[in-house]
């Protein structure tokens, strides 16, 4: 029986040795791919408002009612204390609504009027018109 030659064990051995070797490798980078997908992942659930994100919650933020003002006043002459106010609230835009409520001795009534643009179809109070530009341009009432 023919014996094996060192030479030809190690032309055998090299590419079986070079084989595992790379097999190792293709594990490894395999495995590294895998955790960097799920790195990936975890780092786009997380990630900070991209433009596009701070753009929509611009248009969000600007049709929150977030303009407010109110004005307090005595709407009848025997009446002190002055209970009665209209308060504006509004967007950016202009939309939103007015309310007033009007306090006397023997009953108290409440309105509600739209406002769209700034203006509202239903003619507004004084004291309303005060409350909404006050809203709009963000100056306090007097």
């Amino acid at each position: 029986m023919a014996g094996i030659t060192p030479l030809e064990l190690l032309l055998l051995g090299v590419p079986l040795a070079l084989g595992v070797a790379l097999l190792a490798l293709v594990v490894v980078l395999l495995r590294r791919s895998a955790d960097t997908r799920r790195r990936l992942a975890a780092l786009e659930a997380h990630r900070p408002a991209g433009d596009a994100d701070l753009a929509a919650l611009r248009g969000e933020l600007a049709q929150a009612l977030r303009h407010v003002a109110v004005v307090r006043y005595d709407a009848f002459g025997d009446m002190g204390g002055r209970l009665s106010f209209s308060a504006a609230l509004v967007d950016d835009g202009g939309d939103g609504v007015v309310l007033s409520a009007i306090h006397a001795r023997g009953e108290s009534r409440t309105y509600a009027k739209a406002v769209v643009g700034g203006t509202s179809d239903t003619t507004l109070t004084p004291e309303e018109q005060q409350a909404l530009a006050a809203a709009r341009t963000g100056k306090e009432t007097g």
